[in-house]
């Protein structure tokens, strides 16, 4: 990712596609996906929902520069089914999105190359059925303050038009917004300038 490049492309909500050769079925899930900590409900759900299912492959992209990314063939040939399902998000260009492939076996092997038509084809089926939106990457920083202070950094949250992510109100005040990377500099100039206010960054989204 260069340096000015703030903006990426996932999905908005989760979609489905089907694939069918020789009496297999491939049945794609496409989900919007921020944790990996998910994947294992997710699996789970789809293997309660496909019990007969004899594979459940899927790969994933993670994180705005779309730098993570795992894949599972589950009992499929090396390089058959996940490979194919993330080389499809690639050629996509979409990122923090997961997709399982769910297989119901036709009684007829279809080969290295049928399946891996088979999962990109599923697959390009779940993407071109959902909506690709493009996101900005921000970066969630924590803004500390004291009550005091409130007046002065809502009137700052408000100009900048800072999503609030998580607020508490004592004494000692504390807010989670996101910042758009691109403005980031522009936002802590403005924050200097208050008195008795800190900052920190935490992660970015």
């Amino acid at each position: 990712m260069s340096l000015f490049e703030d903006t990426y492309l996932t999905i908005e909500e989760p979609s489905e596609g089907l694939f069918r050769d020789k009496g297999s079925k491939f049945i794609a899930y496409a989900y919007p996906f921020k944790s990996e900590d998910t994947l294992k409900d997710i699996i789970a759900e789809l293997k309660a929902l496909h019990p007969k299912a004899r594979h459940h492959c899927w790969a994933y992209r993670l994180t705005p520069d779309r730098s993570i990314f795992r894949l599972n063939d589950d009992g499929e040939p090396s390089g058959t089914a996940g490979r194919p399902i993330l080389n499809t998000l690639l050629s996509k260009e979409v990122t923090n999105v997961l997709v399982v492939v769910v297989r119901y076996f036709g009684g007829t092997l279809l080969g290295v190359p049928g399946l891996i038509n088979a999962y990109k084809t599923a697959t390009q089926e779940a993407l071109e059925t959902a909506e690709i939106v493009e996101k900005t990457v921000n970066d969630v920083y924590r803004i500390t303050f004291d009550y005091l202070q409130m007046n002065d950094v809502m009137r700052l949250v408000k100009e900048e038009n800072l999503p609030i992510l998580k607020q508490e109100f004592d004494n000692n005040c504390s807010m989670d917004v996101e910042v758009r990377k691109l403005l980031v500099n522009q936002v802590v100039q403005k924050l200097d300038k208050l008195d008795d206010v800190q900052y920190a960054y935490l992660h970015t989204l």
